[in-house]
């Protein structure tokens, strides 16, 4: 008589939940990290507000828990709110790791996982936000009381942190040679998907911000350093590329950027969806940030298209960028520099490609998606084997 085929369900996959606040930020910066968790023999789980960008998270192989929370909800009410439902999420699914993204999901997902009973957590910061470019004594207590509640109250034995650039380990009171710390290339660039342009004729010389229209991103910066450059004879034009952020309290309001692309010489374009493009137009990439980064992908993807890097002295800015190798690097807020900056592009043909060049070869060293996924793979592997 013929036995009955015998079936064995395959084992469940140990999973990693993502915590993070809005789909798109995830999808544009963190999608390696899902593959990452992926190809180690995870099952990853995003959780998050859903908007537009559902697609490409299960494209990878996550599945999606939604989470609805406005990032701007800094009230007792809002916060407990998110607290209670991803702490009832964490229970729910049970994951070997949790991996907070940025600093407003490390204190409530990291509070949820200690909550839920989950001792390995990976808090990635990417930055400090607005936060980190506020100069007062306000935004320095702000930061040393969140400094304060991570490191203190929600940190264990077998927390993790993962980094962008060395400084934000002084924000933690950490030394960047932890070994509880990680530093990565941000998400990492595929340079074949930024592929290298000649620079176009000049003059004019072509300056461009590819970026989230943010008073902290130094936008005023690089508006008032091109006409003073135009004043001192330097034929260069601006090209802004982003949109406001109305969850974001330093957005620059819409009428203030069509103010400034009124003048003929600067152009306010919205939001791009191909920055190859973008670079294959423009000679210079600018980012006059104020500070607040992890490691800006806009840097990344110029970088990769070989464009030469016009930036500030910031913590990921000035970590990834090599003054006078890669490009510039000016303090942050000084127009007259940077202007000076423009005159000597412009003055100087053949800058743009030397260091263009240079910056290419640098995203192939170290920041390239392979780069990031093979670091994260093995932090989740030897973290789900802690003791």
């Amino acid at each position: 008589m013929e036995r009955p085929a015998v079936t064995t369900k395959s084992p469940a996959r140990p999973k990693v939940v993502f915590v993070v606040t809005e789909d798109w930020f995830f999808v544009s910066h963190f999608l390696p990290m899902a593959r990452a968790a992926r190809d180690a023999g995870f099952e990853p789980v995003v959780v998050t507000r859903v908007r537009d960008h559902a697609g490409p998270i299960e494209a990878v192989g996550a599945r999606i828990v939604p989470l609805e929370a406005e990032r701007r909800a800094v009230g007792i009410k809002a916060v407990a709110s998110a607290l209670w439902r991803m702490t009832e999420i964490l229970k729910r699914e049970k994951p070997a790791i949790v991996h907070c993204i940025a600093l407003r999901s490390i204190l409530v997902g990291g509070a949820a996982a200690r909550l839920a009973g989950i001792s390995r957590r990976i808090y990635a910061v990417t930055g400090l936000g607005y936060l980190g470019a506020r100069r007062d004594a306000a935004g320095r207590a702000i930061r040393a009381a969140i400094a304060a509640a991570i490191r203190i109250a929600l940190t264990g034995k077998r927390t993790r942190f993962l980094l962008e650039n060395t400084g934000d380990a002084g924000f933690l009171h950490l030394p960047a040679d932890s070994p509880r710390i990680l530093v990565v290339g941000g998400a990492g660039i595929d340079p074949a998907a930024y592929p290298q342009a000649p620079l176009p004729p000049a003059p004019p010389l072509k300056v461009a911000v590819v970026a989230r229209m943010l008073w902290s991103k130094g936008i005023d910066t690089i508006v008032e350093a091109v006409q003073l450059a135009r004043r001192s004879g330097v034929d260069v034009t601006l090209s802004l590329y982003g949109t406001p952020d109305p969850s974001n309290p330093r957005s620059v309001a819409e009428e203030t950027l069509a103010e400034w692309a009124s003048k003929p010489f600067i152009t306010w374009h919205g939001r791009t969806d191909d920055v190859a493009a973008v670079w294959a137009e423009h000679h210079i990439a600018c980012l006059p940030s104020r500070g607040g980064e992890g490691l800006p992908r806009t840097l990344l993807e110029a970088a990769a298209c070989g464009r030469p890097l016009l930036t500030t002295n910031v913590p990921g800015c000035g970590d990834f960028v090599r003054d006078g190798v890669d490009g510039l690097v000016l303090e942050p807020g000084d127009a007259q520099a940077f202007a000076q900056a423009l005159a000597r592009f412009a003055s100087e043909p053949e800058l743009a490609g030397r260091m263009g060049a240079s910056a290419r070869a640098r995203v192939a060293n170290g920041y390239t998606i392979d780069d990031v996924k093979q670091a994260v793979a093995e932090l989740y592997r030897d973290l789900a084997t802690t003791m």
